[in-house]
């Protein structure tokens, strides 16, 4: 069984009705680490050493975070820029995350609609991650299609409980080391695809 450790930046967390209810049944479960960046670094000082030492424990990182200013939190990128250091993580001898599995859990204010090339931000998720992305494979790791809630301003009760399983179901997936490679798309609002039905490698 693979080990996922699970970095969440959330400045506001305790106003994020939709982070607390995806996070809710992910957790505690067993073989996930829940770290919470801005609880553990309030100060913004980031024990290095033992970022690595999480690093180099668990098998999947998933980075889970708001779509801040087409980003994430400063607190993220302050952890992305300290802990993957040349020599380490990337460059001629820099393997230590090299063959590990990377996703992306991300919320945002804005819907499916003002994302794409018709929308005010021109772009889509996809294409506003590829530093991400770009990062994971620097790094020597397998970047998969991202998970985004979308719309969180207009999401009812049922459409939280119906993300908070579907995390629940890739967690769940990636704990077993089964293949996430049906996934085609990210989750956009409630068009969301049946991950019960993802294949087994």
């Amino acid at each position: 069984m693979n080990k996922i450790l699970i970095l969440f930046a959330h400045p506001r967390f305790e106003q994020s009705r939709t982070n607390k209810a995806l996070v809710q049944n992910v957790r505690h479960k067993k073989g996930v680490t829940f770290h919470d960046l801005y609880e553990q670094y309030p100060d913004f000082h980031i024990d290095i050493s033992y970022e690595k030492n999480l690093l180099e424990e668990h098998d999947v990182m998933i980075w889970h975070h708001p779509f801040y200013w087409y980003s994430c939190p400063p607190l993220m990128k302050q952890w992305i820029d300290l802990v993957l250091e040349y020599g380490w993580a990337y460059g001629p001898e820099g393997n230590a995350l090299q063959g590990k599995k990377c996703l992306q859990i991300i919320t945002t204010g804005g819907s499916r609609k003002v994302y794409c090339s018709e929308g005010r931000n021109i772009y889509t998720i996809n294409e506003f991650l590829r530093p991400f992305e770009q990062t994971a494979r620097l790094c020597g790791m397998e970047y998969l299609t991202p998970f985004a809630v979308m719309g969180t301003h207009y999401l009812k009760t049922a459409d939280l409980e119906t993300f908070s399983q579907q995390y629940v179901k890739i967690v769940d997936f990636l704990l077993e080391d089964k293949s996430l490679s049906d996934i085609k798309n990210c989750v956009f609002q409630t068009d969301i695809p049946d991950y019960t039905k993802l294949a087994a490698k």
